[in-house]
């Protein structure tokens, strides 16, 4: 995402036609197809000899494979959206041609968790952590501290630091969250930093319960649902919580989400990271659109997941960088809940911007295939924004598209800390 240029709200594009040249689909083999829906002055881009073309389409789904791939491939963009993809040799006439270079595409990654908009460095923190002191919530007051000190262009300075990191490493869609002010105009202020680059914002007032309100968790809850809900509103999307001990309780969370929809905030929610605990059921009670980290689950909780909407995101970086127990992807992946891999970028517990380096991370220590890990991290983060206009490559969706140096997606997992990603075009325009 370009800083400064936030996309288009979600679902202000129509949908696609799922009947569109449906004679044409018929006829290309592993292509498809879509009448653009743009002005005929609208330049038209190739983009051919891919090697490996990651669509998610899942029509095209084969050998067990959530990727729709198509090998010797192109893609064709016209504005900002996708109109065709398919093999190279059936591609249209076009105005502008890209070589590829024998080497794979796939959907920018959608980044569905992040906490960005912070100030301060917690490294003596980190740094004991790995001498062998336990993580617990406690350290985001450190951040909370710093954070309030900070003036807004010290805010936004970080914020665009960090997108424009995220943007160089394939992340085309990225969600964060305020949660580092937790007072009225602090958290409002970040929330209205992060919608000035992003759509995808939430509002975190229920991050912790901050010092100044260390005896009176029940009067921070009241403020969080009733003045700064008002505040924050108008600025986000989603409305999300910490559940857990040391936090907020399931009662607590439940309260919070729930005034939160009453304002018209989707849900999502910190749930089961340290511990066992009520807050994967009450996503999906509450038809949160996701469940992350998801590390410590009963059956009970996988088999909820397994039955509703709710995504469970897991954020490999966090245990990377604590030395905590992995999440089971394994076991989610195999009752047939939706998985979303992402970053959870913060300054204290997974200050890591590189989804190709979760996709590793998941492929080496959480029993996910390098297919499944790369489906996560892009039509499964889509998943976990409730988004079906990215995180694909099919036509009549947004025209984010990675480049890597490499002639598979299986390198991001072959190849950890390679800078891989080679080009990133974000809405049709090339961005690095």
């Amino acid at each position: 995402m370009t800083p400064g240029h936030p996309p288009a709200r979600p679902g202000s594009a129509p949908a696609p036609d799922p009947t569109a040249d449906q004679a044409t689909k018929d006829a290309m083999s592993n292509a498809t197809t879509v009448s653009p829906a743009h002005s005929a002055s609208t330049a038209s881009t190739l983009i051919t000899n891919i090697a490996s073309l990651v669509t998610n389409d899942p029509s095209l789904e084969r050998g067990g494979s959530p990727l729709g791939l198509i090998q010797d491939a192109a893609v064709v963009i016209e504005g900002d959206r996708v109109v065709w993809t398919g093999d190279r040799s059936k591609a249209p006439a076009t105005d502008n041609r890209v070589d590829a270079g024998g080497r794979a595409v796939l959907p920018g990654f959608v980044d569905s968790h992040s906490h960005l908009v912070f100030a301060g460095d917690r490294t003596q923190e980190f740094n004991a952590r790995m001498s062998g002191r336990p993580y617990s919530a406690g350290g985001i007051r450190t951040t909370v501290a710093a954070t309030r000190a900070a003036s807004d262009e010290e805010l936004e300075a970080n914020v665009t630091r960090y997108l424009h990191e995220a943007l160089r490493q394939g992340t085309t869609t990225f969600e964060t969250k305020s949660g580092y002010g937790l007072t009225v105009e602090d958290e409002a202020r970040a929330l209205r930093i992060a919608a000035a680059h992003t759509d995808e914002v939430t509002y975190l007032g229920a991050h912790i319960v901050p010092p100044d309100h260390a005896e009176d968790p029940a009067g921070y809850v009241a403020l969080v649902t009733g003045e700064m809900l008002d505040a924050c509103a108008p600025h986000a999307r989603w409305i999300d919580v910490f559940c857990e001990k040391g936090a907020f309780d399931g009662d607590q969370a439940r309260a919070i989400l729930t005034a939160g929809k009453a304002r018209g905030l989707h849900p999502r929610i910190h749930a089961n990271q340290l511990s066992y605990g009520p807050g994967v059921r009450l996503a999906v009670e509450l038809d949160a659109a996701s469940a992350d980290h998801c590390t410590h689950l009963t059956d009970a909780d996988v088999d909820a997941l397994a039955n509703s909407r709710t995504v469970a995101t897991l954020l490999p970086g966090a245990e990377f960088s604590t030395r905590a127990e992995w999440p089971d992807a394994r076991r989610l992946l195999d009752a047939g809940v939706t998985v979303a891999l992402s970053t959870d970028c913060n300054p204290g517990s997974s200050f890591t911007s590189s989804v190709p380096f979760c996709v590793a991370l998941a492929v080496r220590d959480m029993g996910m295939t390098p297919d499944e890990a790369v489906w996560s991290a892009t039509a499964g983060g889509a998943a976990a924004l409730r988004r079906t206009d990215i995180g694909r490559l099919t036509p009549g969706a947004y025209a984010d598209l990675t480049l890597l140096d490499a002639p598979s997606h299986v390198h991001l997992a072959y190849r950890p800390g390679v800078p891989l990603v080679s080009g990133v075009w974000r809405r049709g325009v090339r961005v690095v």
